[in-house]
């Protein structure tokens, strides 16, 4: 059973029909998917969701696929919250919880929203999907199409970390390198809708991977005891995640599930590719196109992003802001918590954490607040530097050295 009314466009409220194929509205704009929120509050308990365990499946009744079987499923789990003690120690803070995304199926946070896209596609009756990649959304992608029977053309910038490039490959993509960034490649897949016959599951450009991303709010929400914390620092690119959050909060509240507390959103950039940062400092609804973008945290090397002002709203109306952080400060900011708290970071996710400690600093946020990073994919997935040492077994150890 699916509660979904209809979709509605995010710029201008234009309403569309529900259960058909759609890319971006008439005016050019992600579309969101609306729903009977009385009904729905109804259909379920927060006491029947603490006895599920089918990771963000759990939320069936807020998701748009109406038919079971169009569920397609890689064995997703909630992501557990980590508490990072020697950081808290470190800064005087009290609470640096990460929610670490990598643990779901093709280990990273785009699991969420293309096993909703794909499993929408599905139940649309879509054989033949397309989209540009910096990498973890292909993976997820060709994993979850392969799944439901679905074939996958994805592009990527041909500077994309080899083992994405290879996963996307080995999980059925049809996977192409591109000598351009990943708007180029966005473009090559929009260009291609109409001769090569592929359905665009760009971000943002269809519908259902922002319902697959409020999945993390919802989880959010129900781990923390229906309490939301005090800020979120969320790595931003084309920023569906953070938008989908958003509209989760604000289906909660109309439900009654939670009250009108609402965390900072707080977007993280590098600086090498910010313009969310930048639309934030000027004031702007829309961001500027960032030239030469540039930086090895490749999830958020997004130059343009099209659900820019659903960005910036959200962080405007939650009180929260827009911070870019040096490429420097990202990978000391992974190598400290993997080598003190015991947690690999994703760049991305360092990011978020760099982000924190400066935001700190400057006193944008206290101390005594309740924060979230999220860590939006597995550190094993990135290069890391080589530090290992050698003991040739056939010569005398000299055992002092390790003492």
């Amino acid at each position: 059973m699916s509660f979904v009314t209809h979709l509605e466009c995010s710029m201008t409220g234009k309403r569309y029909e529900a259960g058909r194929p759609h890319n971006l509205s008439e005016a050019g704009k992600p579309l969101l998917v609306r729903y009977d929120l009385d009904a729905l509050a109804k259909s379920v308990s927060k006491e029947a969701l603490s006895h599920r365990t089918e990771g963000f499946w759990r939320y069936r009744e807020f998701l748009p696929v109406e038919n079971a079987e169009n569920r397609i499923s890689l064995g997703e789990v909630v992501t557990p919250l980590i508490r990072l003690p020697h950081a808290e120690k470190k800064l005087g803070a009290a609470q640096i919880i990460v929610k670490d995304e990598g643990r779901l199926p093709t280990g990273s946070f785009k699991a969420r929203g293309l096993a909703l896209a794909v499993s929408m596609a599905r139940e649309l009756g879509l054989g033949h999907l397309a989209m540009p990649t910096n990498g973890n959304a292909g993976a997820a992608m060709a994993a979850y199409a392969s799944a439901g029977g679905m074939r996958t053309t994805i592009f990527c910038p041909d500077d994309t970390p080899r083992v994405n490039v290879e996963e996307i490959a080995l999980q059925g993509g049809e996977v192409y390198l591109v000598n351009g960034l990943i708007g180029d490649c966005g473009k090559i897949v929009g260009e291609g809708k109409e001769k090569a016959g592929w359905f665009d599951v760009s971000t943002l450009k269809e519908p259902y991977r922002i319902e697959g991303k409020k999945t993390m709010g919802l989880e959010l929400a129900e781990q923390m005891g229906w309490e939301l914390p005090d800020a979120i620092f969320y790595p931003t690119g084309g920023g569906t995640g953070l938008i989908g959050m958003w509209k989760a909060f604000d289906e909660l509240e109309a439900m009654g599930w939670i009250g009108a507390k609402r965390p900072k959103m707080i977007a993280v950039q590098a600086a090498g590719c910010a313009p969310i940062v930048k639309a934030w400092e000027d004031g702007a609804e829309h961001a500027p196109l960032w030239e030469n973008a540039h930086t090895a945290a490749a999830g958020i090397r997004v130059p343009s992003a099209v659900g820019d002002f659903l960005i910036l709203r959200a962080v405007r109306d939650s009180g929260g802001f827009a911070v870019a952080v040096e490429e420097q400060a990202i990978f000391d900011a992974r190598d400290e918590i993997a080598r003190t708290d015991g947690l690999l970071l994703c760049p991305e996710g360092a990011a978020t954490y760099a982000a924190y400690e400066q935001s700190l600093h400057e006193g944008r946020i206290s101390a005594g607040d309740r924060v979230v990073l999220f860590n939006c994919a597995t550190g094993l997935k990135y290069p890391m530097q080589s530090e290992t040492r050698f003991i040739d077994r056939t010569k005398p150890i000299d055992y002092a050295q390790f003492g």
